[in-house]
C-alpha cells in the first residue's frame, strides 16, 4: 500500500470516527426544539363530580418534588429526546405514544439493536394517583422517580448509562437554560433528570372522556344521557358486585389498580413464565401478581395484559367471565365461595359487548391530542 493511499485511508477513517462521535453526542441538535415563549400551565384540578376526595388520597407526589411548570417542561423535553438512548434511536415516547394513551399498540415494543421489551408497554395516564407505591407491571419500583430512570439503563431498552446521559445533556445547546429555569442552576444531575421526568408523567392526567361528561350531569348509578343503551348496561355491569364488578380492582373514577393482583391469566399451557411481583418479593403468595395501568383510554391501546395476549376488549371481558385460571395467589375478588375455585361471572355475549362498549366511553380525545403533552421537537 502506497504512502499516499495509506494516508487517504487514515483520513477517511478519521472523518468517519469524527462523524460517528458527532452523531452520538449531538444528533439531537439536528431536531428543532420548539417551546412556547410562556411556560405552559400543567396544573390540573380534579372536579368535584368525580370521587375527588378518594382520588386525592391516592396522590403519590413526594413532598420534595411538588409539581412546577418549568420542571414539567424540562421533563417533557427529556421524555421525547432520543439523546437518552445509546444510539439515539429511542426516547421514552417511543414506547409510550400519546395517541395510544402513552402506551404502544405493539404487543412488545422495539428496544435497542433489534431487541424487544419483555412486557407490553404500560399506559401512563393518571399514574400520579396510583397508590401502593409500586410501578412497572411487576411493582419493582417504589416511586415514579425510581421508575423513570430504569428504562434508560436497561440493555434491552435504551441501553445508556446515567453518567453518559448527564454528559450528553451537558453538551447540548438547549438544556442549560431549561435546567436553569427548572432548578435555578444549569447543573445536570441524575436526581434532576428523575424529578423532571417524574413530574411530566404525573402531569398526564386524563379526565375529559364521555364518562366524565356523564358524571357531570348524572349520579353514577343513573343512566347517562350521553351514553347509548349498550354503554349504560356496560356501566351498570362494571360496578355490579354480582356480575362484572370490574370496579372491585379498578377503583375510583380514574379506574386505578391499587396493588399488584393475580387476575387469573392462564400460564401453564401458554408457557408464560413471568412470575410478576413474586420476582420482587420472593414470596409465592405474590406469584403472577401484576399492577395494571388506569383503564382510561383503554380502547385506543390494544393489545392488553402484561404480555399483550388479548387483541380486543371483548377477549379481555370474556377472560373474566369464563376463563379465570385458579392459583393460590388468585385475587380474592376472582375466587368463588369455594376459595379453591375461580369465580365465573357467566356473562352472555350482549353483556360482554356492553362492558367493552362502556370501556370505550373512557377515551379522552383531548388528552390524546393535547399539544402540551406532545413532542416539542420538530
Amino acid at each position: 500500500m502506497s504512502f499516499e493511499f495509506r494516508h487517504i485511508v487514515f483520513f477517511l477513517a478519521l472523518l468517519t470516527l469524527v462523524a460517528c462521535r458527532k452523531d452520538v453526542e449531538s444528533s439531537s441538535e439536528t431536531s428543532i426544539l420548539k417551546l412556547p415563549e410562556n411556560v405552559i400551565d400543567y396544573q390540573t384540578s380534579i372536579p368535584s363530580y368525580l370521587d375527588r376526595d378518594l382520588i386525592l388520597l391516592q396522590d403519590n407526589t413526594p413532598v420534595d418534588n411538588v409539581q412546577d411548570n418549568n420542571v414539567v417542561t424540562l421533563g417533557r423535553v427529556l421524555f421525547y429526546d432520543k439523546l437518552l438512548s445509546v444510539d439515539q434511536s429511542l426516547s421514552c415516547a417511543s414506547c409510550h405514544q400519546q395517541q395510544f394513551g402513552f402506551s404502544d399498540t405493539a404487543r412488545l415494543s422495539d428496544g435497542f439493536a433489534g431487541q424487544v421489551t419483555l412486557r407490553h408497554s404500560m399506559a401512563l395516564a393518571n399514574i400520579r394517583f396510583r397508590p401502593g407505591a409500586t410501578f412497572f407491571w411487576d411493582g419493582r419500583a417504589t416511586t415514579i422517580e425510581h421508575q423513570v430512570l430504569q428504562p434508560i439503563e436497561d440493555p434491552t431498552e435504551m441501553n445508556l448509562s446515567l453518567d453518559s446521559v448527564v454528559t450528553r445533556i451537558q453538551s447540548t445547546s438547549y438544556y442549560p437554560d431549561l435546567f436553569e429555569k427548572a432548578f435555578g442552576s444549569d447543573e445536570v444531575t441524575r436526581t434532576k433528570i428523575a424529578r423532571s421526568l417524574a413530574q411530566f408523567t404525573r402531569a398526564l392526567i386524563s379526565i375529559g372522556s364521555r364518562y366524565d361528561k356523564g358524571l357531570s350531569m348524572h349520579r353514577r348509578n343513573e343512566d347517562f344521557s350521553n351514553f347509548t343503551a349498550e354503554e349504560n348496561l356496560g356501566k351498570a355491569l362494571f360496578f355490579n358486585p354480582d356480575k362484572g364488578f370490574c370496579s372491585g380492582c379498578h377503583y375510583t373514577d380514574l379506574f386505578i389498580m391499587d396493588i399488584p393482583r393475580n387476575n387469573g391469566l392462564e400460564w401453564e399451557v401458554s408457557n408464560d413464565l413471568d412470575v410478576g411481583f413474586e420476582e420482587v418479593t420472593g414470596s409465592s403468595l405474590d406469584f403472577r401478581k401484576f399492577i395494571a395501568p388506569s383503564l382510561r383510554n383503554i380502547a385506543v391501546r390494544p393489545p392488553y395484559m402484561h404480555d399483550g395476549r388479548f387483541s380486543t376488549l371483548e377477549q379481555v371481558v370474556r377472560h373474566y367471565s369464563d376463563e379465570i385460571h385458579w392459583s393460590v395467589s388468585l385475587d380474592n375478588h376472582l375466587k368463588s365461595s369455594d376459595p379453591s375455585k375461580a369465580k365465573r361471572f357467566d356473562l352472555d355475549d350482549n353483556e360482554i359487548s356492553a362492558i367493552a362498549a362502556f370501556l370505550g366511553t373512557l377515551t379522552d380525545d383531548e388528552f390524546l391530542h393535547d399539544e402540551k403533552f406532545s413532542s416539542p421537537f420538530q
